[in-house]
């Protein structure tokens, strides 16, 4: 079974920047769906961006209203990591951050909903003081 990992959480003040990894064991993020969530305390767990990746088509990436704007979804050349950059981050932005993925993604849209995706990582803690 593929592993994601997250990494690059911390401690920011607010108006920071943090870049998070998502790095999979085993398996390239090539024709898939990842989205990145958070959850912070007392909340569910909500979605914040996610990517389409397709052999067939142009990549295609979705951002929430939370973070349009401020965050930017990339891809290492090797494509087993992925990262989030998050700029401008505001207090409410603390949440435990997950990435997860749909390997099998029966139609390549992007879905904000928890159910739709198979594999999970552990999630990073991220901060943000004022």
């Amino acid at each position: 079974q593929v592993q994601l990992v997250e990494s690059g959480g911390g401690v920011v003040q607010a108006g920071g920047s943090l870049r998070l990894s998502c790095a999979a064991s085993g398996r390239a993020f090539s024709t898939c769906i990842l989205g990145w969530f958070r959850q912070a305390p007392g909340k569910e767990r909500e979605f914040v961006a996610g990517v389409r990746w397709s052999r067939w088509s142009d990549s295609r990436i979705y951002y929430a209203d939370s973070l349009k704007g401020r965050g930017t979804i990339s891809r290492d050349n090797a494509k087993t990591t992925v990262y989030l950059q998050m700029n401008s981050l505001k207090p409410e932005d603390t949440a435990v951050y997950y990435c997860a993925v749909n390997w099998a993604p029966q139609a390549m849209r992007i879905s904000t909903s928890i159910t739709e995706y198979d594999s999970w990582g552990q999630g990073t803690q991220v901060t943000v003081s004022s």
